[in-house]
């Protein structure tokens, strides 16, 4: 090469450099991610056209981005609603479907939320195969039919199939909804975006039963089923307008197919490794459980998620009988006070709207410019502190049979510190593993939903023997002891973890 043309080429470079801005880098930088064991000069690889291509889903306008997350938002709060929504009915559930213990009642509600699970498993994994959209809006059709079906149940072994059977439909918004808002949301965008998708799981069971209070007052508790069933139906017409794939793998392979069809180059890929569909799918059910017992951040972030969806879920069980009990209120004035959660929940995420992208951009900052997962972790230290106190205020103040706006209060602390630490915990975990975010997702969700179903069967016991004070308590103490220390085992330890880890981006 002549020196001329050296300096010509220099020149270029330097030109180039100098015009490339930060979505040109995190464009090349998911190309390279998707395609690093393919040589970038292979005429038959199928990729973007460029750091600016339009079907990139981080490249979508902005209000295509936001109708987008809204709508998978939607199609998350159906399901939480439907969880919890039963709880105000279901003495009079129990009476009419000749229920005999205390414990196969609470069962009507929390075999939901163990089906969440199983069905992250299969969820999460397969849409990175087949496409978001699909998995959305199956699911969904196979929520609102045995949702449907669990109005008509005539026994409690009736109840039982029908309602896990639609959790498990449920549970598929909540495994893949983390990895559909990375695939549009760059790391300093998707602080905000997280905040109202965590906001759905919260505000859901909120929700639910303030409306399911007053259903089950005038009328019956089989129209909770059927009311939530039409709000399924409802969403599911929102996403034929709102929802358009957004996983880049399988919009590259239908771009593939496409130019097969116009080209007759049956040579054309994407970059993948070929693979049977059983490989596939194989692959792809066991990566959650490989994640959640080898990565030291998963099983940290599972565990800490399962604690505060299992202490949620268990005062959403205990709540119709603490109302009713201690200040003698019926069950639609009782299913008022769910109003806290939902205030509580509100205030967390508007906080952490506004402020967790805010820090992300400033941390990152000052480390030269590069963002680091551990950047959203201040705000979870906030959040830990506000759950513990809100455990405190709430049991002594039903203890002391205080004036009701106190417990009120102490729920909506705990709410509101519960939002901050979710939020921040899910896009910890989409942030540190984005190309497979469903998949840890999904490992998270595992031990989330094992703790929802099972904290809500033991709480009438333990409340029992310990009373409100000591039993919220004990919750308290639990916090302490491994929530508080959570933010700041993140902070010291995440890098070191994620570089070891093989899963991890960066």
């Amino acid at each position: 090469m002549s020196s001329s043309t050296r300096n010509r080429s220099q020149s270029e470079t330097t030109s180039a450099t100098k015009t490339i801005s930060e979505r040109d880098i995190e464009a090349a930088r998911s190309t390279i991610e998707q395609n690093e064991d393919k040589p970038q000069t292979d005429p038959n690889l199928v990729t973007w056209n460029g750091p600016h291509d339009s079907e990139n889903p981080k490249n979508w306008p902005s209000k295509t981005k936001w109708c987008y997350t809204v709508t998978v938002s939607l199609f998350t709060f159906i399901s939480p609603v439907s969880s919890s929504m039963v709880a105000p009915a279901l003495k009079a559930l129990g009476k009419d479907l000749h229920m005999h213990s205390e414990i196969e009642i609470e069962l009507s509600m929390s075999i939901f939320i163990l089906a969440y699970a199983i069905g992250p498993l299969f969820f999460g994994p397969v849409s990175e195969l087949y496409g978001r959209v699909p998995l959305l809006q199956l699911s969904n059709l196979w929520y609102f039919a045995w949702n449907l079906g669990c109005g008509f149940a005539r026994n409690p072994a009736e109840l039982f199939v029908f309602r896990f059977l639609a959790g498990i439909g449920g549970s598929a918004p909540l495994a893949l909804g983390g990895g559909a808002l990375s695939d549009v949301w760059k790391p300093e965008e998707r602080g905000r975006a997280m905040g109202i998708y965590t906001l759905a799981p919260i505000f859901g069971p909120a929700v639910g039963p303030i409306a399911g209070g007053f259903i089950a007052e005038c009328t019956t508790w089989r129209w909770v089923f059927w009311a939530s069933s039409i709000a399924a139906v409802i969403i599911q017409a929102v996403g034929l307008i709102g929802l358009r794939e957004s996983h880049p793998g399988t919009i590259l392979r239908k771009r593939r197919d496409r130019l097969v069809k116009q080209t007759g180059n049956a040579k054309l890929h994407t970059g993948g490794k070929m693979e049977s569909l059983s490989g596939k799918l194989r692959g792809a059910l066991i990566r959650p459980l490989r994640m959640l017992t080898t990565q030291p951040i998963i099983a940290v972030v599972a565990l800490y998620m399962g604690y505060l969806f299992g202490t949620m879920y268990l005062m959403l069980a205990t709540f119709p009988t603490m109302w009713a009990e201690n200040y003698g209120e019926s069950s639609g004035i009782g299913g008022l006070n769910y109003i806290s959660i939902a205030i509580g929940s509100v205030l967390g995420i508007f906080v952490n709207f506004k402020f967790i992208d805010r820090i992300y951009v400033r941390l990152k900052a000052k480390n030269g410019g590069v963002g680091q997962p551990e950047f959203r972790t201040p705000t979870m230290v906030i959040g830990a502190f506000m759950v513990t106190t809100g455990f405190f205020w709430y049991g002594w103040s039903v203890q002391g049979h205080v004036h009701w706006i106190m417990p009120d209060i102490g729920i909506a602390i705990f709410s509101a510190g519960a939002m901050g630490c979710l939020q921040g915990m899910q896009t910890y975990v989409v942030d540190s593993y984005t190309t497979y975010a469903a998949s840890a997702m999904a490992a998270c969700a595992l031990l989330r939903s094992l703790a929802g179903f099972a904290f809500p069967l033991f709480a009438p016991y333990m409340y029992q023997r310990l009373g409100y004070g000591w039993g919220a308590s004990v919750l308290a103490f639990i916090s302490i002891g491994f929530g508080l220390p959570a933010p700041f085992i993140f902070w010291k330890f995440g890098p070191k973890l994620r570089a070891m880890s093989k899963f991890a981006s960066g």
